[in-house]
């Protein structure tokens, strides 16, 4: 008994014999709380003692999670200690004295101490889900960006022509699968949201695509607050079979880090993030409805098998928005064995290896396990089997550039590298200071020598491994268990379809592959600051101070990359200062100035990104280009040249090759060049017009007509292609082909006012006079400042003979361009032929 200043408060004794194991329900009288209560699911041995006061009561559940030695001061062995920590746990079901449960129960609870809010369950959502809007909404107004000009701007399978069925038959960027080129990302469902997006807003209007993408992240982070409840406070229900949330505080904190963490803003503010977002949506609802198996598992021993097939369903939903998505049934599994069946890893061994034979009893685990774990096993085997077999002709072809590491000779160096990919990984989880759109070609040397410094990184990466994995799974206490063991999973599983393992990915590093695996890490972050809470009122605080430091600093963080992800030129120059040796980098802010006109800057840019990489036949492409129309032709032909020695099956570097050499006058060279880009890609419009303008520099005007013809079948719309096949019938005479032509040409492209001006020439020449001046004012209509279309249409109307017409538009024509001498010439014919009519008159 303690003092007299002790509020005296009698617990009946809880009487129970020495070494008698409590069953699945043991009942016990309670005055106190006015009614039975029942400690579920643990075996213990126990003395009899009993307390009678609330400060004696605190010091034995304090004792209970201590390590210190067996005797309580107030006499209570620590068996009985912890009996009395669970029967304070069930005291929050029943009714009892003012504040007497939650007093007690507070003591030994994840919560205690925490510094964080203790909100009612809709209000902690409301803030989750307003900080996940503060972080990221930002980008709401972004552009396309980066991939997305793939996956989005050019994936004809967002366009309401193309039918849905080849959105079951390509990959993620718009291939078929069975080619040879194809990513084979199989992720008809993102696409499916993104052809819905382009539907609702009438067209590619990026607003649309980024509203959707923050409001899937916004849902991710409240759906965390379940997961987290389950995984941080244990699977247990009411009577009611409802989920009871035992670390409100604790579930709150994760799933508000999980909202803010910047390292999600690649996945939220780049639109193909959405398919990690989907994934991650589609993750959670299985994992969810995994645990709804287990509403009744505490009292009957009875599992669900309609929500272990909604959760098999719904990992198939997930694989069908992106890959990671298999990955739920792993973590299930871990969950059902841990978490459902509290399964400890030590006792365990030591009953299979026959130490214990006593213990064989008490493998409750045992009850619907192994059935769970077939049914998701063949569930799995069946998702791999059939997305394999979609996959057609195998696994993706990678470059080197891609994934450096996987092409290196020694599998040492490969392991050493693939490693310190992992420890950087995780280095961006707790330091998320130091994002980049790309990590490949020089941002991330490779390791090939054991006395590089960055080995270190791994060291330390496996001794928190594996010291975090050997307490989660060997801890005395079972709540540590459960959620070190948990949050590890969570933070290995999901990542390893990009750890190199199982077959070659073709990056090194991707921020947004640990959008899942960053739930783990909340996990463990919460965890910790839990039980540094408890170390004392200084540690509290500084922790208080800490953690407000870290929830300002993600939001300031997330919104700066946010904004960064708006447009490609923030993005890619952001990415200088922290790649500066990445190649890529370089070569895509050359290629942003040079889309935005800004050729000297773009040529240095591209001129570093081969400096860094002397391979890099992309940027030797572009430069070429640009070199190209800047008239140095033979630099040009040096560098395109290098480009498709390196490369030999680069196609459009050998097309851009013969267009230079055409220049050049090497036209055999071009012609061979030419015919080398079509036999690497034999799809290649392109090619075969600028094959066509060889052969018209050569007049040879049927393989010329035949090239451009070939264009036209394979793109419908090429314009060009069109146009100058309407010009070269028209210059050598042929016009009833050339009108034939022209009709076809404007069925396709109605609206190109090139084709209306060239085939209004043809129907002048044809006397179809009228026909020939609706091509003229509705190509005017499009586009009135271009001067030889009215100098045209005053060579119509002279022919016409209404002459007062064709004054006034080569009167016009001059006044846009006065220096073009064929008008100048036809409105002094036009002035004689005026100036004779007027004599004649007279």
């Amino acid at each position: 008994m303690m003092g007299s200043s002790c509020a005296r408060i009698w617990l009946p004794p809880l009487r129970i014999s020495p070494l008698t194991p409590l069953q699945k329900s043991t009942s016990f009288a309670c005055d106190v709380l006015k009614g039975p209560l029942e400690v579920r699911g643990f075996y213990l041995s126990i003395c009899n003692c009993h307390c009678n006061t609330v400060r004696c009561v605190h010091k034995c559940v304090q004792f209970a999670d201590s390590n210190i030695p067996e005797k309580a001061k107030c006499g209570m062995s620590r068996s009985h200690a912890v009996l009395l920590r669970l029967w304070i746990a069930g005291s929050q079901s029943h009714r009892c004295g003012p504040g007497f449960s939650t007093m007690l129960q507070n003591e030994w609870s994840l919560d205690y101490t925490l510094p964080v809010p203790h909100l009612p369950r809709s209000w902690a959502k409301a803030v989750v889900a307003t900080l996940a809007l503060l972080c990221f909404g930002i980008s709401y107004n972004g552009d396309f960006v980066f991939d997305d000009s793939e996956a989005i701007i050019n994936n004809k399978d967002l366009r309401p022509e193309t039918s849905l069925g080849h959105l079951w038959e390509h990959d993620f960027w718009g291939t078929n699968l069975i080619s040879n080129t194809s990513h084979k990302s199989y992720r008809p469902l993102t696409v499916l949201t993104f052809r819905l997006n382009y539907l609702v807003a009438g067209g590619l209007h990026p607003i649309g695509f980024h509203v959707v993408n923050i409001a899937l992240h916004s849902m991710i982070s409240v759906m965390t607050l379940d997961v987290f409840s389950v995984l941080l406070g244990g699977l247990v229900h009411d009577g009611q079979g409802q989920l009871l949330n035992k670390a409100p505080k604790a579930s709150f904190l994760a799933a508000m880090l999980f909202a803010i963490h910047p390292v999600h803003t690649e996945s939220v503010a780049g639109i193909v993030g959405r398919a990690d977002l989907l994934c991650a949506l589609f993750f959670l609802l299985s994992f969810i409805s995994y645990c709804k198996a287990f509403r009744k598992y505490d009292v009957a021993a009875e599992f669900s098998l309609c929500w272990i097939f909604a959760s098999l369903l719904l990992c198939a939903v997930a694989m069908l928005c992106k890959e990671q998505g298999i990955t739920v049934l792993g973590v299930n599994i871990v969950f059902d064995a841990l978490v459902v069946c509290k399964m400890d890893i030590l006792q365990l061994g030591v009953t299979l290896l026959g130490k214990d034979k006593t213990s064989e009893r008490s493998l409750s685990w045992k009850r619907g396990f192994c059935t769970r774990v077939l049914l998701v096993s063949s569930g799995g085997a069946a998702l791999l089997y059939g997305r394999w077999r979609i996959m057609g002709t195998g696994p993706p072809l990678f470059t080197e550039v891609d994934n450096p590491a996987s092409f290196a000779d020694s599998s040492l160096v490969r392991t050493i590298n693939y490693n310190y990919y992992y420890s950087l990984n995780a280095w961006l989880l707790v330091c998320p200071w130091w994002l980049c759109f790309d990590w490949s070609m020089g941002c991330l040397p490779l390791i090939n020598s054991v006395g590089d410094f960055r080995i270190l990184a791994l060291f330390t990466l496996w001794f928190f491994l594996i010291g975090i994995t050997w307490q989660g799974l060997f801890s005395k206490n079972p709540d540590e268990r459960r959620i070190l063991a948990s949050g590890i999973a969570l933070v290995i599983i999901p990542f390893l379809p990009a750890s190199n393992v199982f077959f070659r990915v073709g990056f090194v590093i991707a921020e947004r592959v640990i959008y899942l695996s960053s739930a783990g890490y909340c996990i463990l972050l919460s965890y910790a600051m839990c039980v540094l809470s408890r170390k004392g009122r200084l540690i509290k605080t500084i922790l208080s101070v800490a953690l407000g430091g870290m929830v300002i600093l993600n939001i300031t963080q997330c919104i700066r990359r946010s904004d960064h992800w708006r447009s490609e030129e923030s993005l890619f120059t952001s990415a200088l200062s922290v790649c500066p040796f990445n190649a890529k980098v370089h070569y895509n802010v050359g290629k942003n100035l040079a889309d935005r006109g800004r050729e000297e800057s773009a040529i240095q840019f591209y001129r570093e990104a081969v400096r860094l990489h002397p391979k890099y036949v992309h940027a030797m492409n572009n430069l070429g280009n640009i070199l190209k129309e800047r008239k140095e032709l033979h630099e040009a032909e040096q560098l395109l040249s290098r480009a498709v020695a390196i490369q030999p099956d680069f196609a459009a570097a050998w097309m851009n090759l013969g267009i230079v050499q055409n220049s050049l006058r090497k036209f055999e060279e071009a012609e061979k060049s030419y015919r080398t880009a079509i036999r690497y890609r034999r799809r290649y419009p392109d090619c075969y017009y600028n094959l066509g303008r060889l052969y018209a520099d050569l007049h040879r005007n049927v393989d010329a007509l035949n090239a451009w013809q070939n264009a036209t079948l394979l793109k419908p719309n090429h314009g060009l292609a069109w146009n100058n096949m309407i010009i070269l019938l028209d210059n050598t005479g042929n016009l009833a082909k050339a009108e034939a032509v022209g009709k076809e040409a404007l069925k396709m492209l109605p609206n190109d006012h090139t084709i209306m001006f060239s085939f209004a020439n043809v129907l002048g020449k044809l006397k179809k006079y009228k026909e020939s001046e609706n091509l003229f004012l509705k190509a005017l209509h499009i586009n009135p400042n271009i001067a030889s279309y009215h100098g045209n249409l005053a060579v119509l109307y002279h022919r016409w003979g209404r002459l007062d017409l064709a004054q006034v538009r080569y009167e016009f024509a001059l006044k846009l361009d006065s220096a073009s001498p064929g008008i100048a010439e036809n409105y002094s014919l036009l002035k004689k032929k005026l100036g004779q009519l007027k004599q004649g008159q007279s």
